[in-house]
């Protein structure tokens, strides 16, 4: 069961990028309808992100676009195509980022392949966001970073400058001054699928 943060209405308004565009190269494609527990693993990413404080959902789709709509399309959230989804997952960061609304304060990006991002995780980072002004936040477990990434609106416009090799740990070292580490124990933080092998043993921790 999630814990929960008591929602505030003096909270930043932060929308959620939920990634959902890579090709599946190293396991079962499409990756995200794989089965985990009773739903697929887009469905439970979307699931915890519904169980918090965002103002909205954005999942960006690529490879797999309609498999994975059909799936999804009944629920909550906004869906976007990033037609150059090959290019990696910058673009879709940035395409997703393209169709925010203007009201928009920060995104919190999320790879559509970690399942253990909880509800109660993204609002202590909200949460974190207007307590220390900080323009970026990031969750480290024993001094390791991990996902996702809380990023104020006024690094939009940097994100889509940066180069698609070096990606979104590009802009944390650039601005170090403006992050904020935000200590957990939570190591789902840490846990995506990338192959069977992943897969499987995210499967056995449901």
């Amino acid at each position: 069961m999630e814990r929960n943060v008591k929602s505030d209405i003096n909270l930043p308004v932060v929308r959620a990028i939920i990634l959902a565009a890579g090709n599946s190269s190293r396991t079962v494609s499409p990756k995200m309808l794989l089965k985990f527990g009773e739903k697929t693993l887009i469905e439970k990413v979307i699931e915890h992100t519904l169980n918090s404080d965002v103002k909205s959902i954005t999942v960006v789709l690529g490879a797999h676009r309609f498999q994975i709509q059909n799936v999804i399309e009944k629920l909550p959230v906004n869906i976007v195509y990033n037609d150059k989804y090959e290019e990696g997952m910058l673009s879709s960061v940035i395409c997703g980022i393209r169709s925010l609304p203007e009201d928009t304060e920060a995104a919190i990006i999320i790879p559509g392949d970690y399942p253990f991002i909880s509800g109660y995780l993204i609002n202590i980072m909200i949460l974190s966001l207007r307590e220390t002004q900080k323009g970026i936040i990031i969750p480290v477990y024993k001094g390791r970073r991990g996902h996702p990434l809380l990023t104020g609106k006024k690094y939009f416009s940097e994100i889509e400058l940066l180069d698609s090799n070096k990606g979104l740990r590009f802009l944390i070292d650039r601005f170090r001054d403006d992050v904020f580490e935000l200590e957990t124990d939570d190591e789902g933080i840490f846990i995506d699928i990338d192959t069977i092998e992943d897969y499987n043993d995210a499967v056995n921790k449901i």
